[in-house]
């Protein structure tokens, strides 16, 4: 049966984009991860909300712009959107309702990985209580202001249990699995 998990590059300050959705500020800790290259190919699947899907690449001008991962991953997708586009995209799947998405990327994945990719994807499993896994590369840098890795007015606490701690010349990786 597949996990659900969310992968995801943060900022020391707490933020996995910067201000107006710019992910450029990845692309100096993009670099070679081990265990991103172990995890490739555990994904069956990725669900992600449409501002992500559609959003800055952190690859942009690179020949991976606009593959999962750089184009290091190939498979099936699921959009969660109110707005499919007039000319769907090869591979993806729109979806207008968050529940139906997720069972349709957990029968895609099989016994691999949902990968989650958007906080607000990331918040509705949370939610849900759909979550498994968090997997996040911490990068050294500050960037004052953007999307925050889960954002919850009047707080929520997600208790996790630190499964790894890796260090790598551009970032620190950390693997937690969800507990409540």
């Amino acid at each position: 049966m597949a996990k659900v998990l969310y992968s995801v590059t943060m900022s020391v300050d707490g933020f996995i984009t910067g201000p107006d959705g710019d992910m450029q500020w990845m692309r100096p800790y993009l670099g070679p991860n081990p265990e991103v290259d172990e995890l490739l190919p555990q994904i069956g699947s990725i669900l992600v909300g449409r501002r992500s899907h559609d959003g800055d690449d952190p690859h942009k001008g690179d020949a991976g712009e606009g593959h999962a991962f750089g184009g290091g991953w190939d498979g099936p997708q699921f959009v969660v959107t109110h707005r499919p586009p007039a000319t769907p995209e090869a591979g993806v799947t729109y979806v207008d309702d968050f529940a139906k998405a997720l069972a349709l990327a957990k029968e895609a994945a099989g016994d691999k990985y949902v990968n989650v990719i958007g906080a607000n994807i990331a918040k509705q499993c949370i939610e849900a209580g759909e979550l498994d896994e968090v997997f996040l590369l911490y990068a050294p840098v500050m960037l004052g202001d953007g999307t925050r890795l889960f954002d919850h007015p009047g707080g929520r606490i997600v208790r996790l249990a630190r499964r790894s701690v890796t260090e790598t010349p551009l970032s620190t990786s950390l693997w937690f699995t969800v507990e409540s």
